[in-house]
């Protein structure tokens, strides 16, 4: 649990945290350009922003706190992009100065802090927060960027005094660490625009530079993006170009080539292909390798490459493509460093020779293709460590006499190509249908990792038991806690019954968005009931059955928050549309009505999963 380990706290959720650092050493916290810096890339300000306010809402809700803040502190005030619960006029203000702030500690110390009545406790007992916004019980986690250095806090606030218990601290933490994650991702991307301002604002060539790297950048396949990056260099910096990949043995593995003659291109190929298997231990692209130092030659025959290759046929070759002057420069990864190739860039005897400007401006384009490589390789090895892993945690539904099931899993549009959604169907010994739909927090590997331990307990707990739904969330939740998982999911578990003309369907809900009936009369039910709270967050002894007796013909649908999500409107608003589907497609087969629910969903920001049942 980040951060949680400095929190001293007692049984009760209290904690001892006087102040350690004088003003002077605040005053350098909070002033740090490094930390400013990192607190403008995250573009927020004193104004509403979405993903905050939810972030915030979530605190509120599950710590039952009247006030709840995502607070970032820069030199001279705190600000809430995300907020809930605020007096008038701090509501509309969305600021204070730091006279105000409880988190501007947190940022100084850069640890939770803790106070059940911040009127006791000397760092705080004269903030003007006490007397004029009615802080009495405060809360902060830490909101760190990818540096460690604390922009902020994700805290909860609440107007009399309260014990925080270790499971409302170690919530908030999680939530924090999440919301820290929006953070990161938003510098980030500020990280990436500032580049590509710079590229742009840089004159025309460096303008040109970016543009190449770019469109290197829009293919995964490293293959291609060489053969894109040689064409778009030639003619623009050069009159033709070959970029080569090392291989393990810090030789040269792949070569791609460009002219600007394209009456050349055999040649070209011809050249690229003797790079790849003859270059000679004093050559110049092996020597860039070895020592990831630039070389730069303006002026030299082609005969001087016979010492450079052990076929003597590449001279003859550079000498009809144009061979005066060169550049090579060493491609790098760019965090490890490690060698993935190089850049040649070669000009003619009718172009001027290369410059200490044109050598700047390769090395440019060769940082911009090590992080393009680098990313290249680490985004397809991700993609199919979590494709194998999805499709390893999927459930293959069964074929069940009387029931036609269909499931579809859809990942993010933003993100992973994984989540925690998860669906799954088994028989029972006593012939009755265990069906349960969920959603671990998160959309990554993790999440689905965390998932498929998940999914693994229902069955193996489920299995062969006669327990009703409600004592099977239960005995879970009791798994979950007890194994100390760290994860929070909701989920409906579901146990159906065939009748004679009937089903008798008993159903659990955690936290889960209510299952839709579609009845053969085309009706809709939609079964909401006392929400309960999710799994793995709070203790709870024991957990509702509901019962239903299902008409043959029915079509039952589970499903995932990301079929009804949307940023604008309530889940019920969402859950009522899916309802009009499921009325739309009464009469189409459950693969088409599964498209018509995927396709009637707004842009998906969160995994989603759903379950179809036709019971016949």
């Amino acid at each position: 649990m980040s951060g949680l380990g400095d929190i001293p706290a007692d049984a009760n959720g209290q904690a001892d945290l006087p102040g350690t650092a004088g003003p002077d050493a605040t005053a350098r916290t909070l002033t740090d350009p490094a930390r400013l810096h990192a607190l403008h890339q995250v573009a927020a300000s004193a104004e509403p922003d979405a993903a905050f306010d939810r972030f915030a809402s979530l605190v509120k809700r599950m710590l039952g706190v009247p006030v709840a803040l995502v607070s970032l502190v820069d030199d001279l005030r705190q600000f809430f992009p995300g907020q809930v619960g605020l007096p008038e006029p701090w509501s509309e203000k969305r600021e204070t100065p730091l006279t105000h702030s409880f988190c501007q500690h947190v940022v100084d110390e850069g640890i939770p802090k803790v106070f059940p009545d911040a009127r006791i406790y000397a760092q705080v007992r004269d903030n003007l927060a006490i007397p004029e916004l009615g802080v009495v019980a405060y809360a902060g986690m830490p909101l760190n960027d990818a540096e460690g250095r604390t922009l902020g806090s994700l805290c909860a606030i609440d107007t009399k005094p309260r014990a925080w218990t270790k499971d409302e601290l170690e919530i908030l933490a999680d939530l924090a660490e999440a919301c820290a994650s929006e953070l990161r991702l938003r510098i980030a991307r500020a990280v990436a625009d500032e580049a590509r301002q710079h590229a742009e604002s840089a004159r025309a060539q460096l303008a040109m530079l970016a543009e190449l790297t770019e469109t290197f950048a829009r293919t995964l396949d490293i293959d291609e993006g060489m053969r894109l990056l040689a064409n778009g260099v030639v003619p623009r910096l050069a009159d033709w170009c070959m970029v080569t990949l090392a291989g393990d043995d810090g030789g040269v593995r792949l070569v791609a080539g460009a002219h600007r003659d394209p009456l050349r291109k055999a040649d070209t190929e011809r050249f690229a292909d003797i790079m790849a298997s003859a270059l000679g231990p004093d050559s110049a692209v092996l020597a860039v390798q070895r020592s990831r130092t630039p070389v730069r030659r303006a002026t030299e025959p082609s005969s001087a490459l016979l010492s450079r290759t052990t076929n003597p046929e590449l001279a003859t070759i550079a000498e009809r493509l144009g061979y005066a002057s060169y550049i090579v420069v060493p491609v790098t990864a760019p965090v490890s460093q490690k060698v993935l190739g190089s850049i040649t860039l070669i000009n003619g005897p009718d172009r001027a020779a290369f410059t200490e400007a044109d050598e700047r401006t390769a090395l440019d384009i060769a940082r911009r293709t090590g992080l393009t490589i680098d990313n290249s390789r680490l985004y397809r090895q991700q993609r199919h460590v979590a494709e194998v892993l999805q499709h390893s945690l999927l459930t293959e539904l069964p074929q069940i006499p009387g029931m036609k099931l269909h499931a579809r899993y859809l990942p993010a549009q933003d993100g992973a190509a994984v989540g925690g959604d998860w669906y799954d169907a088994f028989i029972q010994p006593d012939g009755s249908v265990m069906l349960a739909v969920g959603d671990v927090s998160g959309h990554d590997i993790e999440a689905a990792a965390a998932m498929g331990q998940l999914r693994n307990l229902v069955r193996g707990d489920a299995y062969a038991r006669d327990d009703e739904p409600g004592n099977l969330l239960s005995r879970l939740d009791l798994a979950v806690r007890g194994l100390n998982m760290g994860i929070a999911a909701t989920a409906v578990l579901a146990r159906v019954r065939r009748n004679v003309d009937t089903y008798e369907l008993t159903f659990s809900n955690a936290g889960h968005p209510p299952p839709l009936l579609l009845r053969p009369d085309g009706k809709v039910e939609i079964w909401w009931e006392k929400p309960e709270p999710l799994l793995g967050l709070l203790p709870r002894q024991h957990r509702s059955t509901h019962s239903r007796t299902v008409p043959v013909g029915s079509t039952l649908l589970l499903y995932t928050d990301g079929l009804v999500e949307h940023p604008d409107h309530i889940l019920d608003e969402g859950i009522d549309r899916m309802a009009r589907c499921l009325h739309e497609g009464a009469n189409l087969p459950v693969d088409d009505l599964a498209d018509l629910l995927i396709n009637a969903t707004a842009r998906r920001a969160d995994d989603t999963a759903l379950l179809l049942i036709k019971l016949r």
